[in-house]
């Protein structure tokens, strides 16, 4: 099911599973109905529906194959020096709570005779994100993909997030951040590989 909306002189348009929606908005209505609110004022009445698709977007990923962005533009090149994309935005829902934990990706590989576009990288972080994830196994399939895929010289990950699952409730620990990292190749087996790309990310060179 396609929805567009002209919104503010322009369009956009959504991508719903139109059973899913259903079934998600039934499930919406039903939390609700456990609240103190009043479910059929003006300002919730049509709640359910938009929490269904919200929820939907934020888990779109499911229906996205990381390894075909990857595929559909690989270019040979003759370059063995360290390519970074760095501060790639990430907004992700904990698998324990359902709750957003967001930050930022760090990405790095060494080519062996092929580099990918440039926008790829950001797509497939996004492919994996957009899912109920951990930040370990988010780091780690985003790893994978770019091994299995471009069979680079080494490949880097990190990953930098904060969990309102951590910040809302439990210990509410508002400032705290997460940081997991993968590396492949040669950035595991050479120390000074990996700092130059730890310094890479860390750097403001703009």
């Amino acid at each position: 099911m396609v929805v567009t909306n002209m919104e503010e002189g322009f369009e956009r348009r959504d991508l719903y599973n139109k059973e899913n929606i259903n079934t998600l908005t039934e499930a919406y209505e039903q939390i609700l109905s456990v609240t103190l609110e009043d479910v059929t004022r003006e300002g919730l009445k049509n709640t359910p529906i938009r929490a269904a698709k919200a929820f939907q977007f934020l888990i779109h990923g499911y229906n996205i194959n990381p390894e075909e962005i990857l595929r559909s533009a690989l270019f040979e090149e003759d370059y063995k020096q360290i390519v970074v994309v760095k501060d790639i935005e990430i907004y992700s829902l904990c698998e324990h709570h359902l709750l957003p934990f967001f930050g930022k990706a760090h990405i790095g590989y060494i080519p062996n005779g092929k580099i990918v576009g440039l926008s790829k990288i950001p797509r497939i972080v996004d492919a994996f994100a957009r899912r109920v994830q951990l930040q370990e196994r988010l780091t780690s399939q985003i790893k994978d993909c770019l091994q299995n895929v471009l069979n680079p010289l080494g490949v880097a990950v990190v990953i930098e997030a904060q969990h309102l699952c951590m910040s809302m409730r439990g210990v509410q620990k508002q400032n705290a951040m997460m940081t997991t990292s993968e590396f492949t190749g040669a950035f595991l087996k050479n120390t000074n590989t990996r700092q130059e790309f730890m310094h890479l990310i860390s750097a403001d060179l703009h």
